[in-house]
């Protein structure tokens, strides 16, 4: 009975066919930019296109579209959509390039030495352009399911 009523709830069946989509893309749109296969990119919590936009997108837009633009949860939705995005871009992001700044400083300053320093992740979080890529992509797919049951 829980796999059914799973199953019947479109709006979480688009954001995480959304999400699947985004993180499947990564890997060939690396490729792509790289010219190098990185496997890694799957799991991966940066890259293009933002999986985090993509999902909460498709699942708020779907939420709008079934149970209508005027729903508690859609403008709940909406608001935690904007937090996440916001986080993607701002937050996340910065705390990226500290990582790149904080590992560049641990390079040259323990270089020769024998203190071993494990690297920071880097790619912790998108560019204005990944979340907005991630943001088209979860309303293709809301948009596309939603065209396709009703």
């Amino acid at each position: 009975m829980v796999w059914e009523q799973l199953l019947a709830n479109r709006p979480l069946l688009a954001g995480l066919l959304a999400l699947w989509l985004a993180q499947f893309l990564k890997v060939p749109i690396d490729y792509w930019v790289n010219r190098r296969w990185n496997w890694n990119m799957w799991f991966s919590m940066g890259g293009m296109p933002s999986s985090h936009a993509a999902l909460m997108v498709a699942t708020t837009l779907a939420v709008g579209l079934y149970y209508g633009f005027d729903h508690p949860v859609f403008a709940l939705g909406v608001a935690i959509t904007m937090i996440v995005l916001y986080d993607a871009a701002g937050v996340r992001r910065q705390a990226g390039v500290h990582a790149q700044k904080l590992n560049v400083l641990f390079q040259e300053l323990f270089s020769g030495q024998p203190i071993s320093q494990e690297r920071l992740k880097e790619m912790l979080g998108h560019t204005p352009r990944q979340v907005a890529v991630g943001s088209i992509l979860g309303a293709l797919i809301a948009l596309g399911m939603w065209w396709l049951w009703r």
